[in-house]
């Protein structure tokens, strides 16, 4: 409803040229026939390869061929009395260096108070050339509703019902409003191909289909974006600690993933000692929310020639747009935003863009910077308004080292209990996480290659073995927590 009632405002305005940028090529044709059917116009789609035709019919305008040439079809139409709607598909590279097609589409639509035709130009993607600029006009199609996708998720069950002798798609309500809300952002026949593909594989929507769907959503977008799909995410079960930043983000989560008020949160930067667990958390933010994560690596973001860094930002942060709701995890953010004048401005060129869009943006974009160097970072990328809250992640105390010993024994399918986990507690103090995964790691490979069951001798023998960051960088370290105590809150 929302869409017609756009066209008709654009079409009331007298505007002889429509341009409508989607891949759902069906559904914006279907719109117009509707329209016209209901307005009493003339309807006439076009092709390249199927010529000029009766909208909803397949009767051929004119003779053999049916105008398939461009130039033809648009000498035909700018001498035919209206008034009628003409959808022109995929038209984009006929308006490249082609004189004389951008001439003819100029010439109807300055004799458009004469004929009364107007031309609907469809595409993926559509650069209007600037001739004809100031007779045209965008109509953007609106995304389906959370209504129209539940109405969407209910006929491919409907469907898959009738195939399989009448059983029912199994789910519930909370896994069906996940659903909901993460194909927010997609067309009608994307999210038709999602849920088709969640209910298809095996007749039922579950919690495992969500990440799947997410990737999938990833893919069908085709940014121009840098940004990567983090399949791996975390549940906040194997994150050993970190007990405030938890308690933190489970008071807002509804607020975040349900509603779309001004007072959504933003965003969070961790601040710690490389290893302590900052990556580990971001995973973990996405993976307890029930989101997609987006990594956005700096890294692949900057480009030699000049612009193409900020435009690749830029991709980025519309592709990310595109996802929503999701986590943005931006990962060791003083890289891509340390000032200095070393690469001729392009950091501080990122920077400004970045917060235009941090101040700008209302799209359910939740950020997760994470950063070794707080010192190297401008002081308003980090101020109240752009993040919420700066959060220091520390050296696990003893009981956390030990509740990290748990986790990663039991990955590697061992009995903690089985262990000593005090005495591997206290033998690995100023360890990070990283390193009491490695330690566990390193003294398994051990055990493998003497044919014998690991012990917590083995483990702190191989923790004896080494020396962790908090020893080698021990003066950075102690000036990062100095610098953190009384101005970021414990993690």
């Amino acid at each position: 409803m929302g869409d017609t009632k756009d066209l008709a405002l654009l079409l009331d305005a007298k505007i002889p040229i429509v341009v409508v940028e989607s891949p759902d090529e069906r559904r914006v044709l279907a719109l117009l026939l509707q329209f016209s059917i209901k307005r009493g116009l003339g309807f006439y789609e076009w092709s390249v390869t199927r010529g000029l035709k009766r909208g909803g019919l397949n009767t051929l305008v004119g003779e053999e061929n049916g105008h398939c040439e461009p130039e033809e079809l648009l000498e035909h139409i700018s001498s035919q009395p209206g008034p009628a709607l003409y959808a022109l598909c995929d038209m984009h590279p006929y308006l490249k260096n082609e004189d004389k097609n951008i001439r003819y589409l100029k010439d109807i639509a300055l004799n458009y108070e004469v004929l009364g035709n107007t031309l609907i130009l469809i595409s993926h993607a559509l650069e209007v050339p600037a001739e004809i600029g100031r007779l045209a006009a965008m109509l953007n199609l609106r995304l389906p509703s959370d209504e129209e996708l539940l109405a969407i998720v209910r006929k491919q069950a409907q469907e898959w019902s009738q195939v399989n002798k009448g059983n029912k798609v199994k789910t519930d309500s909370k896994t069906l409003n996940s659903l909901i809300s993460n194909l927010r952002g997609v067309t009608h026949a994307d999210a038709q191909l999602l849920i088709r593909h969640a209910i298809f594989k095996d007749g039922a929507i579950t919690d495992e289909d969500i990440p799947e769907m997410n990737r999938l959503k990833f893919d069908l977008l085709d940014s121009e974006g840098v940004l990567q799909f983090d399949y791996d995410t975390e549940k906040f079960s194997q994150v050993a600690g970190l007990d405030n930043l938890k308690s933190w983000l489970r008071i807002r989560r509804d607020e975040f993933v349900k509603n779309s008020t001004e007072d959504r949160p933003r965003g969070v930067l961790l601040l710690g000692v490389q290893g302590s667990g900052k990556s580990l958390a971001a995973k973990a933010v996405a993976g307890n929310w029930g989101l997609p994560l987006l990594r956005l690596d700096f890294g692949t973001l900057y480009n030699k020639f000049f612009g193409e860094t900020e435009r690749n930002l830029r991709n980025s942060l519309r592709q990310a747009e595109m996802m929503a709701p999701c986590v943005l995890w931006m990962d060791e953010i003083e890289k891509g935003l340390a000032t200095g004048n070393q690469d001729n401005a392009t950091s501080k060129r990122i920077l400004g863009t970045l917060l235009t869009w941090m101040a700008e943006n209302t799209a359910a974009v939740f950020i997760v910077a994470t950063s070794n160097d707080i010192t190297s970072l401008p002081p308003e990328l980090i101020r109240k308004g752009r993040m919420d809250e700066v959060f220091f992640v520390d050296l696990p105390e003893q009981k956390v080292r030990q509740e990290i010993f748990r986790i990663h024994l039991k990955k590697r399918n061992l009995n903690p209990s089985e262990f000593d986990l005090k005495a591997l507690s206290e033998a690995a103090e100023g360890f990070t996480g990283a390193e009491i995964e490695e330690a566990v790691v390193a003294a398994r490979y051990l055990a493998v290659s003497q044919k014998k069951g690991i012990t917590s001798q083995d483990i702190i023998a191989s923790i004896d073995r080494t020396y962790p960051v908090s020893v080698l960088r021990a003066e950075s370290i102690q000036a990062l927590r100095t610098w953190a105590k009384g101005r970021t809150v414990p993690a």
